[in-house]
């Protein structure tokens, strides 16, 4: 398979995982308002860049990993705290629509050097 057929490959399972955590997010019934507000929320992480692209990278790491909004979700189950688990979903939308896009985690050398490619 070749390095394009690959990326579309992952980027069409992450547009899955998008579609599939927007289907359960609507599911729930929350609000269709504060998703669109609140999508967009994750990217603050990117200002640790205006520091350096070390902190930056470090800064925008944490907030598109999956890690904090899998604990949230799973938070969110254990104490049936709905506006957690909204809260997760939105974060999880967030980091499979950038993943989508290509916009993976960021290498300490450049904002535009990601683990799933090198953004042009």
């Amino acid at each position: 398979m070749t390095k394009l057929k690959l990326r579309k490959l992952i980027a069409l399972e992450y547009l899955m995982a998008f579609s599939i955590t927007a289907f359960f997010y609507g599911h729930l019934d929350f609000s269709w308002l504060s998703f669109i507000v609140f999508i967009l929320l994750p990217d603050i992480t990117m200002l640790g860049y205006l520091w350096n692209t070390k902190i930056g990278a470090l800064f925008y790491n944490i907030g598109h990993s999956f890690v904090l909004p899998a604990l949230l979700m799973v938070i969110a189950f254990i104490t049936s705290t709905p506006i957690l688990l909204m809260t997760a979903l939105i974060w999880l939308a967030h980091i499979f629509l950038d993943r989508t896009l290509g916009y993976g985690l960021k290498y300490d050398e450049a904002f535009k050097k990601t683990h799933l490619q090198q953004i042009v």
